[in-house]
């Protein structure tokens, strides 16, 4: 018994050995893998190729292991969790240790999509990266210096990697360039200068000047420097409208509601930048990549000169002619048309030995282009029917213009003050003065559509009438001048050297006088024109308010009538039971038949349908002049009976109180219809609408009908129409 309970406690032992010593085993092992792995990683050549990532949208089914101790099917996953599931974790561990150790303000966070990324670029595609660390020692120190001068990270310097892996003259699908790819609306906003010749978004130092101004600006936005990126490649507003739409404020709350391009910027972002601070840990460093290094430079600057880049280039024994290109990246072509604005072109310094002691001139003489460059067509001035263009710019500055200097220096106006008077509009004065309203209101600041008060000073231009030639004198003196020089000179007596001085003071007299008939006659016509001008307005003003008289009249017209109407048709409603006779009560269901009473929610289009009729018809026989019906009144469903069929009709037949009233109207006197004319109402200082309709026995409402009045406000003197009776 004791034996067995020894056994049992043994046994308990060594149960209780194996499960501490299992985790060591474990991560023995767990760690002998890790070394294994990253062995293989340093040395370049990975043990297995990883599958594809950037782009795969295939969604796979991850197959188990044999000896996989899950046994339930696994749902499908996307390339960057499948990858973050295959990836090993000591892998995962490493990788998140070290982008945690990053001392920088700029996004480091890890997670499956950047080690996705990490993967791509240091496994995947790692050509791609050794080709950025050729050009890094190059662009590199450039970055780091603009964005110390203005306070930014120094790390943001990856971002030109993820734009345009450190190529100046990279070009996008949709137009951005440059090593920070600017659109065009951007660079202009930055003041980078682009035309036919250069473009400075592919101008390094400028383009990177101009990347340290937008992202400062941006991050005063934000203050968040995963929102900034975002921003930089989405746009701030896009960015903006998703955080007031979402109202969420972190990248990674907004990364589902982001396009793909975007959503991948920030972990490229984290995957470059680590991708190319532990390049060496992953073997990506070799002795067989051609790596950049800058070099000291030299300057030519080229003023107003034409100038050609690859003759320089020849001249600095370079056999390649378009090798001095990638140290001037901006230049569209190669070359300058002469009278460009001035241009440093960049050479290196190592060079200067094969230019000798030339001087600046000699040089820029040597570097002309051999061929003329391309020039931009000349504008041509639009062609006007009757006027013909000048013939160029050279002799549009030597002419005066079809104005003399004196008569454009002479003041073409004159200033005269006014006080408004009772009475005086704004129209009154225009006319008076000769000027246009709009005129008026200009020069004295006037509000539009408000009237004068009396009193107040005005200001108007008077134009006045144009000077006289004076060219005419002086070019007949210049047609005698050189015949009498031509001809000899005789002796010339005294008295006849008086009497030609009063014979050329005469001439001088009859011209001016000529001059003056026909300035008079020319002021005589322009004032008729003007008074034609004036008559016809006012003759076509007063046809619009006859017209728009008529209007009114004949609306106040189709009222009463239709008011009478009514009216008769309510006498004669209330007189017809009276006047029944036992024929008609008899016959009255032959007569419901043939009219209709009008209920509430009836209109002639449907009255017209139920009765197998059309609408002209019951306009017609009901002697309507509109669609519009209203409840309670009777229509006719029938034509009217002929006056041929009276006699021989046993029974009298209704007659439609619209047609009584129709005939009803033409038998009014003269004097009843003068009495229906309205009349005008000048409007009088102190009076209102209201009382002018309790002075004429009206409503407020028919007056503001009749005169189309938006308002109560009526204005001193304006014309009012008023119905009379």
């Amino acid at each position: 018994m004791k034996q067995g309970i020894k056994q049992v406690k043994t046994s308990r032992r060594g149960q209780l050995w194996l499960v501490l010593a299992l985790p060591w085993l474990l991560m023995q092992t767990t760690e002998g893998k890790a070394q294994q792995v990253m062995s293989s990683d340093t040395v370049g050549r990975p043990k297995a190729a990883l599958p594809a990532l950037l782009g795969d949208t295939v969604r796979v089914r991850l197959e188990l292991q044999p000896d996989s101790l899950v046994a339930v099917p696994v749902p499908a996953v996307d390339s960057a969790r499948l990858e973050w599931l295959r990836t090993p974790p000591t892998i995962r561990d490493l990788v998140c240790d070290r982008v945690g150790c990053f001392e920088t303000d700029v996004p480091h966070t890890f997670n499956n999509s950047v080690m996705a990324y990490v993967t791509l670029f240091t496994a995947r595609n790692r050509s791609y990266l050794q080709r950025v660390l050729e050009r890094e020692n190059f662009y590199f120190p450039i970055f780091e210096k603009y964005l110390a001068k203005y306070n930014l990270p120094t790390d943001l310097k990856y971002l030109a990697v993820v734009e345009s892996a450190l190529i100046p003259t990279a070009k996008s699908p949709v137009g951005a360039t440059g090593l920070w790819q600017f659109m065009g609306p951007t660079a202009g906003d930055l003041r980078l200068q682009r035309d036919e010749w250069i473009d400075e978004r592919m101008a390094p130092e400028k383009a990177t000047e101009a990347a340290c101004k937008h992202l400062r600006y941006l991050y005063g936005i934000f203050h968040d420097w995963e929102l900034v990126l975002a921003a930089y490649n989405w746009g701030a507003g896009s960015v903006q409208r998703m955080i007031r739409r979402t109202g969420k404020k972190t990248f990674w709350d907004l990364y589902p509601h982001m396009p793909a391009e975007t959503r991948n910027y920030v972990p490229t972002f984290t995957a470059i930048m680590y991708s190319m601070k532990y390049a060496e840990a992953h073997g990506l460093r070799t002795p067989s990549l051609r790596y950049q290094y800058a070099e000291p430079m030299d300057t030519l600057n080229v003023r107003g000169y034409a100038f050609d880049l690859r003759r320089l280039s020849r001249a600095c024994g370079y056999e390649d002619s378009l090798y001095l290109t990638r140290f001037n990246p901006e230049l569209r072509r190669a070359a300058l048309p002469a009278g460009y604005r001035p241009y440093v072109v960049r050479f290196p310094a190592a060079a200067a030995v094969h230019l000798g002691d030339v001087d600046r001139t000699t040089l820029l003489e040597y570097c002309q282009p051999t061929a003329a460059l391309p020039q931009a067509l000349a504008t041509l001035p639009p062609r006007l029917e009757g006027v013909e263009p000048w013939v160029s710019q050279s002799v549009l500055a030597a002419t005066e213009g079809p104005r003399a200097r004196e008569e454009s220096a002479a003041p073409r106006f004159r200033r005269v003050p006014h006080k408004v008077k009772r009475g005086e509009t704004l129209a009154s004065l225009a006319e008076r003065f000769e000027v246009s309203p709009a005129q008026l209101r200009r020069w004295n600041e006037l509000p539009k559509g408000r009237p004068l008060k009396p009193g107040r000073e005005l200001v108007v231009f008077v134009p006045l009438p144009a000077a006289a030639p004076r060219r005419a004198p002086v070019a007949v003196a210049t047609e005698v001048l050189p015949m009498i020089a031509a001809a000899p000179r005789p002796v010339v007596s005294t008295e006849e050297v008086a009497a030609r001085r009063e014979q050329a003071a005469a001439n001088a007299r009859e011209v001016t006088r000529l001059q003056d008939i026909v300035r008079q006659e020319k002021l005589q016509e322009a004032r008729l024109v003007g008074m034609r001008q004036r008559q016809a307005i006012q003759q076509a003003v007063a046809e619009g308010q006859a017209r728009t008289a008529a209007r009114r009249l004949v609306q106040v017209q189709a009222a009463v009538v239709t008011e009478a109407r009514r009216s008769e048709a309510k006498a004669t409603a209330a007189a017809e039971p009276a006047e029944e006779t036992p024929e008609a009560v008899a016959t009255a269901p032959e007569s419901n038949a043939a009219t209709y009473t009008v209920r509430k929610g009836d209109y002639l289009t449907k009255l017209a349908r139920e009765h197998n009729l059309t609408v002209a018809q019951l306009m017609s026989w009901n002697g309507l002049e509109a669609e519009t019906v209203t409840p309670g009144q009777r229509l006719v469903l029938r034509a009217p009976a002929t006056s041929d069929a009276g006699p021989a009709s046993p029974r009298r037949q209704p007659k439609s109180p619209v047609s009584k009233a129709t005939a009803a109207v033409p038998a009014r006197s003269a004097p009843e219809r003068k009495a229906l004319l309205p009349q005008v109402h000048r409007v009088q200082r102190g009076d209102t609408l209201f009382n002018i309709s309790q002075r004429f026995g009206v409503t407020v409402q028919v007056l503001r009908e009749l005169n189309h009045l938006t308002s109560d406000d009526v204005k001193l003197g304006q014309k009012l129409l008023v119905p009379q009776g």
